[in-house]
Order: structure tokens, then sequence, then C-alpha cells
């Protein structure tokens, strides 16, 4: 059973496992403790315990209809959860399959089957003849899930859904963005906007990467770094990347504050690094050389190797403000989603700058 488990939940423990062993290459000494620690634990607690107390199996609750209705709700949510996981390999390699829309329709379906099996009106073959109507339980679970349907339906026309913008495609994917829309609109027609300047260079690569909410930047260190320099201006590095939960989150809930991109217009250069691209070759004169002096042709993996060797961080989100050689005014900041103590990284790195 213990091999079964492991075997089964290898793809959501090993980038735990792994980013610990990074870290302790990395020279840390306790965080690598303490985290293995908790991985070992909740894979060997239930185990330990029982064997301790094996008359507590016979308590446990009987197999039944029960069971059942469990097993096939779970189902469901693997089906919405999959959806997630063959995202990130969508959007790593630019296959274009699964843009926002596609996604948000596909989990509207998902979620209202569950909806419905829950209320008796889809059954499959080992559920019990139960009328629906005797189970509180499954009723009270019915409206909680066609009410988060009802919260996915405004997604497919732009909505920022920022209690689970993390876990969606990009709002770059969209087609039918009507924010995106208005802000075009009150363009046009003289409104103001924080976004409404335009770049030096056309950005290298901005044909397959985007920003989103009309932030505009560069998406190559070294261009990036020789803009600001021209402008006179501090850098604003985003190391992100396609698969990165919590990078949405932050840009969902920050990033489209117009004080940020405010700022990001008028005070700094900014660059996207996408450290998880798989696809996009490094156009010659970008290349950069390794270690081991062999050259790097992938933008992701350039984007790496300058994340892990000159500014010595691993993960994803990772901000810093730096000068026009490289060096750190203000940073590292990972998971921020308080935009007051956001604006107040800008900031410091701005007067540092100055």
């Amino acid at each position: 059973m213990a091999l079964t488990l492991v075997l089964v939940s290898f793809s959501c423990t090993l980038p735990i496992a792994g980013a610990v062993a990074l870290s302790s290459t990395g020279g840390s000494f306790l965080k690598p403790i303490i985290g293995m620690l908790g991985f070992s634990l909740g894979i060997a607690v239930p185990f330990t315990f029982f064997a301790f107390f094996p008359n507590l199996l016979k308590k446990m609750p009987k197999s039944g209809g029960w069971m059942n209705t469990l097993k096939v709700s779970l189902a469901f949510i693997e089906l919405a959860f999959a959806l997630k996981f063959l995202n990130v390999p969508d959007q790593t390699y630019h296959w274009g399959i699964l843009d926002r829309e596609v996604y948000l329709a596909l989990w509207i379906v998902i979620f209202s089957m569950l909806g419905f099996y829950l209320l008796g009106k889809i059954k499959f073959p080992h559920d019990d003849d139960m009328l629906y109507q005797k189970s509180w339980v499954r009723y009270f679970f019915s409206i909680g899930v066609f009410s988060f349907v009802i919260y996915l339906i405004p997604g497919m026309f732009g909505a920022p859904l920022k209690a689970i913008s993390g876990w969606l495609p990009p709002m770059t994917t969209q087609d039918f963005d009507i924010n995106h829309i208005v802000r075009s609109e009150v363009e046009t027609f003289g409104g103001s906007s924080a976004n409404t300047y335009s770049l030096t260079e056309n950005p290298k690569y901005g044909d397959k990467l985007h920003f989103p909410y009309g932030i505009k930047g560069y998406f190559d260190y070294d261009q990036a770094l020789a803009i600001a320099k021209k402008e006179n201006k501090p850098l604003f590095i985003d190391f992100t990347g396609h698969g990165c939960v919590n990078c949405r989150k932050v840009e969902s809930a920050v990033w489209v504050d117009a004080r940020i991109r405010k700022k990001f217009a008028e005070d700094f250069i900014v660059v996207a690094l996408y450290v998880d691209d798989k696809v996009i070759h490094l156009e010659k004169e970008d290349y950069i050389v390794d270690e081991d002096g062999d050259p790097i042709r992938m933008l992701g993996k350039k984007n790496m190797y300058i994340q892990n060797k000159k500014y010595n961080e691993n993960s994803q989100p990772c901000y810093f403000v730096v000068d026009h050689d490289g060096s750190v005014l203000a940073g590292p900041t990972h998971f921020e989603m308080n935009v007051e103590n956001y604006l107040k990284f800008l900031d410091e790195g701005l007067k540092k700058f100055r």
C-alpha cells in the first residue's frame, strides 16, 4: 500500500521533493530538513497510526453507496484538475489548444454534470437507487457546485475570476475580453490610460509572449537591460513561468491595479523572463555560454540560468528591481498579494536608482 501510494502521488510530490533538493544544493541547511520531514511524515503517519491501533480500522465507515458517490464526484473534480495539468505543456509548448474560453467552457460543463449527478439526474452503474431528495448532503453540495458554475460564466467574457485566476490560462489567451475592448475604446476616443506609451523597440519573441492587462515590456534580458540604460530607467524583472499558478494570482490581484500599471509605464522598463518555455529558440546574438562553455540556445534555459546563477533564485514568481548593470536595487519579492506592499517594493527600487 505504501509503494502504491508513493507511485500514485509521485506526480504531485516530485515538485515538492525537487524544490527541497534544489534548496539543499544551494547551500540551505534547515529548510531542506524541515521540507523532507514534512514530506515523509505525510506519507508515513497514516500507516504508522493504523499499525499501532489496528482495531480502529474496524470502526471506519463501511463501503457502500456513499463511497461510490464520493468516487464519482472526485472523478469529475479530477477531470477538471487534469485540464490544469494539460494547460501547463499547452502554454510551455505554445500548442494553443486550451485557450481561456475553451478551458472555462470545459470546466462549466464538467461542474454542471457534477451538479446534476449530485441531484440524481445522472446515474452510474454502481449508484444506489436512492432518491436524491433523501440526501441533504448531496443537495447542499449541488448548491455549492452550481454556484461555482455561475461564478465561472462571466469569465467567458473576460471577467478576471480572481479567486481561481492561478488555475486558469492567462488572460492573454482570451479572444473576447470585454475589459480590453473598453480600454481600447477609451484610448481611441482620447481617454486616459496607464499604458498608452510606446516601446522604444519591438520586443524580441513578442509574437509568442505577451503581458496581461495592457502592460508593455520585453521578454529578453539583454534587450531589456540595454533599453533601460538607453532610457535611464530601472529594470523590473519578472521571473515567471507558463505553468506558474502563483504568478497568475499576483498578476490578477496586483498587476491589474491601475497604480501598478502606471508605475510600470512611467518609471520602469519591464521584462518577463519565462523560465519554463520549451519552444522559443534564441536568436544567435542572444546566445549565452554556461559554466561548461556550452552555448544556451533556448529562451527558457537562458532565463533559468540567469535566475539561478546571477540572482541565486530558483522559484517563481520572483521579482527584482535592478540597475543598468543588473545589480539588485530591490528584491527579491515573491508571492506578494498586497498591492500596498508591492508599491513599496517598487518605490524602494526607484528611490535607490535615483
